[in-house]
Parts: structure tokens; C-alpha cells; sequence
């Protein structure tokens, strides 16, 4: 299957492309497309495909089979439609798949009508830590009390430009959001939550797929969240630091029920480390590690999208409009309680 990237920085450069490399057949890149940075060509070159700038000529190209979208978020939506009115009938889309419930849905339709093979690259939904994490719950007798998703990253000019460079929260040249004001700093932990939280939110779905009310929300400094809210009658807690400096992470889901406390611990990203690593703490204080694998949550999706091309699992489109609209509907609510009573 020839592939077709529209994208083509970090994301592309450091983890899809060694990655699909790494796995061979089927899977052969031949067209990457930039949104006018010239970082296509040096990535295209060595591979001997073709590179361009802007989605027209990737879109009409009858060599790219599979379109992978990894382009800034604002752009897939549109992306997405675009590929599919191109006959387009593979579409590997980043997360997230839209802004807004109305957008989520018009894409997922699209798809759906079209017959088009849609997966969002949700590598933690395919870490072999999760599914290890999933299986283990499941076998629980006791009903799950609580979820928490813990976010320490080291300095990214990723995210730095996510909250300065997007929507209605855009800051001056070279500025920084003025957090001070409260709807400034709801946008930030809206799209922080959108941009981060999104990673685990359809995992916690799994568990927690209705939600009740936000209990709290709130920006915290330099940039990060602290957001609690019920889902399911399950407690769900969500917080994300970014480190002043240093290059240690750490990404932890925690699950609890009356006799068992299970942490998933993923690997730093933009690495391939392995699969994340779950220990589970019982009740009588016994503790088992079950340690990471080889296979990384990067490696994974792409092999979950290949076994879909061979019929051996169909496209359950209502599950990926759940899980892109789950983050949007935590991130609203959020945002409206962090701006309760705000008039303007």
C-alpha cells in the first residue's frame, strides 16, 4: 500500500516514518506533502518518493493509496473531506479528528457513505500496555471508582505554539496567552485537553463513557490543567504539567477499584521505547509488573490499519465518532465551568 503524508514535520519525520519503514510490506511511502515549509523534500528524497507543497497534488496523485494526515489540527477536517471527494478510500487521519461535534460527525458520515477506511492515530488505544491494562480490568469483579491521567512533559515548542497560535485565544507576535483572563485561560485548557488529553480519553471511555458534570477545572501555570469530572459513576481526574526544564516525562493512567490500584506508565513520546508497563497493586499489598513489550503504540496502529485492509476487521465507525467526540465533550464542559458566570 502506498502511502501519502500530508505532513511533514515531527510527527512524520520522527515517529511515522522510521515506523513504517521499520515494518515493510506492505506499506511503501510515496508522496509527502508540506503546507509550504519545504521540509517535504529532504524527508521525500531519500525514500524516492514525490513531494509537494499543499494537498492538491498528493490528492490527485493515483500513486498514493492510503492519505495519513498529519498535518495541524485546524487543517483535518477539511483535509479529510477533501481526500474523500478525491475517491480517496484510505484515510489515516491524526488525532483529533475535528474541533466540534458538527465537524466529528460530517467527517465520520463522509467516510461512512463513501465506503472510505477511516482510523485515527490514537497510539495509546493500540499500546500493547493498554490492551494488557483493558484485559486485567475487565476481569474485575468490583466496579471501577476512579480514572486518573497524570502529564509531566518536558519543554515542547509544540505545545507552546498549540496555546498561542490557534483559534480565538491566538496571542500577540511572539507573546504568550494572558492567562489572567478567565476565558483566555478556559480556551487554553480546552485546547490543551484536545490537543493531550485526547491521547487517553478514549480509554477512559471504555470505562466511563457518559459524562455527568465537571467537579473542577483550572488553568495551571506555566502551562497545564487540573480538570475532575464524573462520568458513569466513575471519578475521573486529568492533570498535565509541563516541566520548566529537563528531559524526564512522565504519562501514567491510574485505575482503581475497592481491592486494586493498576498503573499504565507509557513510554516518553516522540521515542520508540517499547510498549507502556502496568503494575498492579492488590488490596492485601501483593504487586505484579507486567513489563513493556518491543512493540510500541506507533508501531501498533499501523499494524491495526493493515489488518483492516485485510477484511480482518471491519471500520466500527460509531466507535470512532465516540471517541472523537468524548475529548470535545470533556473539553466544553471545561471550558463553560471555568467561565460560569462570566458575562461576556
Amino acid at each position: 500500500m502506498n502511502i501519502g503524508f500530508l505532513g511533514a514535520g515531527p510527527g512524520v519525520g520522527a515517529l511515522h516514518l522510521p515506523t513504517v519503514r521499520r515494518l515493510g510490506e506492505p506499506w511503501r511511502v510515496t508522496h509527502i506533502a508540506d503546507g509550504g515549509s519545504g521540509r517535504a523534500r529532504p524527508l521525500a528524497e531519500p525514500l524516492g518518493a514525490s513531494w509537494s507543497s499543499g494537498e492538491r497534488e498528493l490528492l490527485a496523485d493515483p500513486g498514493v493509496d492510503v492519505v495519513a494526515i498529519c498535518s495541524p489540527p485546524q487543517d483535518h477536517q477539511r483535509q479529510v473531506l477533501a481526500a474523500v471527494r478525491a475517491g480517496k478510500r484510505v484515510i489515516f487521519c491524526e488525532k483529533p479528528l475535528a474541533a466540534t461535534r458538527e465537524a466529528a460527525t460530517a467527517v465520520v458520515n463522509a467516510c461512512k457513505e463513501a465506503g472510505t477506511v477511516l482510523m485515527v492515530g490514537t497510539n495509546h488505544s493500540h499500546d500493547p500496555g493498554w490492551i494488557k491494562a483493558r484485559g486485567l480490568l475487565d476481569q474485575q469483579a468490583g466496579p471501577l471508582q476512579s480514572i486518573s491521567v497524570t502529564l509531566a512533559l518536558p519543554p515542547n515548542a509544540r505545545y507552546h505554539r498549540m496555546v498561542s497560535d490557534a483559534g480565538p485565544f491566538q496571542a500577540p507576535p511572539r507573546g504568550r496567552p494572558d492567562t489572567r483572563d478567565p476565558r483566555i485561560a478556559a480556551g487554553v485548557v480546552k485546547q490543551l485537553l484536545t490537543g493531550l488529553a485526547i491521547h487517553d480519553l478514549p480509554a477512559v471511555r471504555n470505562f466511563a463513557p457518559v459524562v455527568e458534570r465537571v467537579e473542577y477545572a483550572r488553568f495551571v501555570p506555566p502551562i497545564g490543567y487540573a480538570v475532575g469530572f464524573r462520568a458513569s459513576g466513575v471519578d475521573v481526574q486529568l492533570a498535565l504539567t509541563m516541566l520548566p526544564a529537563g528531559p524526564d516525562s512522565l504519562w501514567r493512567m491510574t485505575f482503581a477499584t475497592a481491592d486494586l490500584r493498576m498503573d499504565l506508565d507509557y513510554p516518553p513520546p516522540f521515542v520508540h521505547a517499547g510498549s507502556g508497563v502496568v503494575t498492579t497493586v492488590r488490596g492485601d499489598g501483593s504487586t505484579t509488573v507486567y513489563p513493556p513489550t518491543p512493540l510500541d503504540g506507533y508501531e501498533a496502529e499501523w499494524l491495526y490499519l493493515e489488518k483492516l485492509l485485510a477484511g480482518g476487521s471491519p471500520v466500527d465507525y460509531d466507535q470512532v465518532l465516540a471517541d472523537a467526540l468524548y475529548p470535545i465533550d470533556v473539553a466544553e464542559a471545561a471550558f463553560a465551568a471555568m467561565t460560569a458566570g462570566d458575562p461576556s
